[in-house]
């Protein structure tokens, strides 16, 4: 079935061919098959479809068109495919996109069990995987890989960020409410670790699987628990109908209890509306409003696609530059050495400055802790945060030491 899935006209309709603007970059150099191309995988229809999906593509389209549509003077190709949050189809479709259609490197990957998957493809195939879309620290800790790169954020800085956060404003006990799959547990287990380091407590958890529709059951669960926070492990659709299922049914009301989003997307914000999601604080790698270069990456996007870019998407395109500068710079699109040029480079862009990339593939740049608007705070369309405190990457990331990734022992 995946094979039918990606070829043909299949493949047509989701391929997205990028051709060269402007001048192209002379330098010759040793590009497998003649042609740098480029994949992106993620959930093009599904409940992470606003946070990457199509919106990721034209990011890396627009770093593809930064490059000039050419590295080492050769064309530079993006094709997308959706994983449909299934692991056994992103692995399907990361081993014929290599094997059959030579693709060099591939993009984003939301949902953590799928990305574990295509890391081990990409590893057993030494090609590049670079991970915006994917939460769990475990891609840069015991599943780490040497063509992986982690870009964007990960399980263990949301949860020095809006779990420490809580935590210090007297949100002692937690409850989580776990999306049931590698995400979730991770992000459970990285927010529960740094609320008993900073002296809370926790009362359980429940776990919902994915794309549930009624969360009562759970909110329930949660409620009568007493517990001063509620902890959501989930992201994307299961965030916003959560969050909205928990307003209508007063949990917040009483003042009583907290809820933490802690993985909250600009889209999910959108969907919900500041009236229902205002004052949740969030922990954010990438805000479009923060100064005049994010403003103005993200006014060329909201131009093409009508949205400010999340941090998964404006990630992508971050990715994606930094990558074509290191084929460029090694001379090749071999795997191996592109990472590790990548890992010389400093990353600094409209995303991060001076960010570093360790030696176990975590891009380690500052995280930003925000609160959401009040309605009668926003100034217009899409100024919904306050960014609160700017969280250093060494502090938000895991150390190599701490991570447990294997590569660097």
């Amino acid at each position: 079935m995946i094979a039918r899935l990606l070829t043909g006209a299949a493949l047509a309709a989701l391929a997205v061919g990028t051709t060269a603007v402007g001048t192209a970059h002379a330098q010759q150099g040793k590009v497998s098959g003649d042609v740098i191309k480029i994949g992106v995988l993620n959930d093009r229809s599904g409940l992470y479809a606003d946070l990457g999906g199509e919106g990721s593509v034209v990011a890396v389209r627009m770093a593809v068109e930064e490059m000039g549509g050419k590295v080492l003077g050769k064309s530079i190709e993006v094709i997308a495919a959706d994983h449909q949050n299934k692991p056994d189809i992103g692995s399907n479709i990361s081993r014929e996109w290599i094997d059959r259609d030579g693709v060099d490197v591939i993009v984003d990957v939301p949902n953590s069990g799928v990305a574990l998957a295509v890391q081990e493809v990409t590893r057993e195939k030494k090609k590049v995987f670079l991970a915006e879309g994917p939460a769990t620290s475990r891609l840069t800790g015991d599943a780490c890989s040497p063509t992986g790169v982690h870009w964007a954020y990960d399980t263990r800085a949301l949860a020095v960020g809006t779990g420490r956060a809580m935590v210090q404003e007297g949100g002692k006990s937690w409850f989580f409410l776990t999306a049931d799959y590698a995400f979730g547990h991770q992000l459970e287990a990285d927010t529960a670790a740094e609320v008993k380091k900073a002296g809370g407590t926790i009362k359980g958890s429940v776990r919902a699987p994915l794309n549930t529709a009624d969360f009562s059951s759970f909110l329930l669960q949660a409620q009568s628990s007493g517990a001063d926070v509620i902890g959501l492990a989930n992201a994307g659709g299961d965030t916003i109908t959560s969050i909205k299922q928990a307003s209508e049914f007063g949990l917040m009301q009483g003042g009583k209890q907290k809820l933490a989003g802690l993985l909250i997307f600009l889209s999910d914000v959108h969907a919900l509306g500041l009236q229902v999601s205002q004052d949740l604080v969030l922990t954010t790698g990438f805000y479009w409003d923060m100064d005049n270069e994010k403003r103005a990456w993200s006014e060329k996007y909201k131009a093409k696609t009508g949205k400010m870019p999340t941090m998964v998407q404006a990630g992508s395109y971050s990715a994606v530059r930094h990558y074509l500068k290191a084929i460029e710079a090694a001379g090749t699109d071999d795997g191996p050495a592109v990472v590790a040029k990548m890992k010389e480079m400093p990353v600094n862009d409209m995303f991060a400055k001076n960010g570093k990339i360790l030696a176990n593939g975590r891009m380690v740049h500052d995280m930003y802790l925000a609160r959401v608007k009040k309605p009668s705070e926003s100034k217009g369309p899409w100024d919904y945060y306050e960014i609160i405190r700017t969280i250093p990457g060494d502090e938000a990331f895991a150390s190599i030491a701490e991570s447990g990734c294997k590569l660097t022992q």
